[in-house]
């Protein structure tokens, strides 16, 4: 018994210890904590005064207030950088006082050679000068310097990105065009900066997390975690953290724009700041394209209807060539696989007889932004030798505006196959065109762009293989007349998504932040 006691005494004693021990050392780490903390707090401090100091020295030297836009890629060719440029170009004309900066990663290329571009990609020249900032670390936004934990490492990336343009030009207005929200606390709180931001899509979304929780495999999610359960549950973790981080660095935003009804839900569920949020539909170059009268296309197209039976009436079939036009850039997310593989398909319905194969060809019209965007296009091409198609397969890269004018106008079916694709500025661009659309049965296509106008229908969904085939053999099927009506559907109901309903919708949104900077 004695020795029971005296061994529980021993314990009592070693127990005290060990909590004296361990309250020595926390007291020191918790002053420690503190005293870095507040370090931390100084210097960020520190560089806030820093900054704010010069951008009062160049406000002072430039006489005004400055807005600059963060755009990495602002010389690629696609619907964000419409947006970037329209965007400019109606705060040019609305406020003269105020002068413009564009923060871009581009390499090899001078302001100018960047303004032409934009000009005969998008036939968008801008009023005035605009000063590019040009950054030397874009490569740490770039996807393929991070292949695990790609969206962790781009947005830390863009961190470091964003601090680069930060001390290299301070503004008064700073706006993201390009989704990297991470970029937004940074500017506000360092800079000192009013921020907005257009989101085309969100980084991270319940979408994604339903793919991963699914097991199923896509190109954002391999097929080595797709098929195990345990990976599959990490990922899900490691996605619901990074949607909490990326929530809150979005909602440091003063003005939220979105591109579409798909968007909105998304950044609404994420951003939780409806009241600053708003939809501001991309601009797209519909004018362009309405100066074709449908109606002679028509009349061509039943010329070739009534040869078509003459040649029947003597064993022969109708020659029309029928071009099937994908417009988007070449990027994993746009599945230009999933377009040639349905073609593939739909060659095989229509055989090699007459209006057959030799009838109908693929163009795959996009811009590359990078080699990773290009060896893309050699892995296209390679697929669509491996499938028999290269004969029937056309890729056009980073061509002018004019010409690609003149393949929609020419096509008689335009592809779009970006599962909840945001929003689509190029099949607004096809159905302006007078081309049937056939786009993907999800996102911005199928809330916003192809749906009913007037009780009419505008286009067509589908969203595999078989239904991409069975829907492009339809249409093709279709009489003339039927196909006309669609097709003026389809063009009455674009008005909504023209450069003016934009540029009123943007300067709208931005208005009040624009008014504080001319006081």
């Amino acid at each position: 018994m004695a020795g029971h006691e005296h061994h529980h005494h021993h314990f009592s004693l070693c127990f005290c210890d060990l909590m004296r021990l361990l309250w020595s050392l926390v007291v020191p780490c918790a002053y420690l904590s503190l005293l870095l903390t507040l370090v931390l707090l100084l210097l960020l401090l520190g560089l806030r005064v820093w900054l704010h100091g010069r951008r009062k020295a160049r406000r002072a030297r430039d006489g005004g207030p400055a807005v600059a836009f963060f755009h990495p890629y602002c010389n690629a060719g696609g619907g964000g950088e419409r947006v970037l440029w329209c965007s400019l170009r109606a705060l040019m004309n609305r406020y003269p006082g105020v002068s413009f900066v564009v923060y871009t990663g581009d390499q090899g290329v001078t302001g100018e050679q960047i303004l032409e571009g934009a000009r005969q990609r998008f036939n968008i020249t801008l009023p005035r000068p605009v000063t590019f900032i040009f950054l030397r670390h874009q490569v740490l936004v770039e996807a393929a310097s991070y292949p695990h934990f790609t969206l962790l490492g781009q947005s830390a990336g863009s961190m470091f990105l964003g601090w680069e343009a930060l001390t290299a030009f301070v503004p008064d207005l700073y706006v993201d065009s390009m989704g990297y929200a991470f970029t937004l606390p940074i500017f506000r709180y360092l800079g000192g900066c009013r921020v907005a931001s257009y989101v085309h899509y969100p980084t991270v979304s319940t979408d994604m997390l339903s793919v991963v929780r699914e097991r199923n495999p896509r190109f954002n999610n391999s097929d080595f975690i797709s098929r195990n359960p345990v990976l599959s549950a990490m990922k899900v973790v490691y996605y619901c953290c990074f949607a909490l981080l990326y929530g809150l660095a979005g909602s440091c935003s003063d003005v939220i724009m979105v591109n579409s009804t798909w968007t909105l839900g998304h950044i609404l569920a994420l951003w939780r700041s409806p009241g600053r949020t708003s939809v501001v539909y991309p601009p797209c170059d519909v004018r362009a394209f309405l100066d074709v009268p449908l109606e002679d296309e028509d009349e061509d197209e039943e010329g070739w209807e009534e040869l078509g039976r003459e040649e029947d009436e003597s064993g022969g079939g109708d020659r029309k060539c029928h071009s099937v036009v994908s417009v988007g850039q070449f990027r994993p997310e746009k599945d230009h696989q999933l377009q040639i593989r349905a073609f593939r398909k739909l060659l095989d319905r229509k055989g090699d007889g007459p209006g057959g194969r030799e009838s109908l060809r693929l163009v795959l019209i996009g811009g590359c932004r990078n080699q990773e965007d290009e060896d893309r296009v050699l892995m296209l091409r390679g697929l669509c030798q491996e499938l028999g198609v290269a004969d029937r397969v056309d890729f056009k890269l980073n061509i002018p505006f004019e010409e690609l004018k003149r393949e929609l106008v020419d096509a008689t079916i335009g592809l779009h196959t970006m599962w909840n694709e945001h929003f689509g500025i190029g099949v607004v661009e096809c159905m302006a065109a007078g081309t049937i659309v056939l786009a993907h049965k999800s996102g911005g296509p199928k809330l916003d762009i192809v749906v009913p106008h007037e009780g009419r229908q505008t286009g067509f969904l589908a969203d595999s293989e078989d239904s991409y085939a069975a829907a492009m053999e339809s249409i093709l099927a279709l009489s003339p007349w039927a196909r006309l009506e669609i097709r003026r559907s389809a063009r009455d109901s674009v008005s909504r998504f023209s450069d003016q309903e934009f540029e009123a919708c943007f300067l709208s949104a931005t208005e009040s932040l624009m008014s504080k900077l001319e006081r």
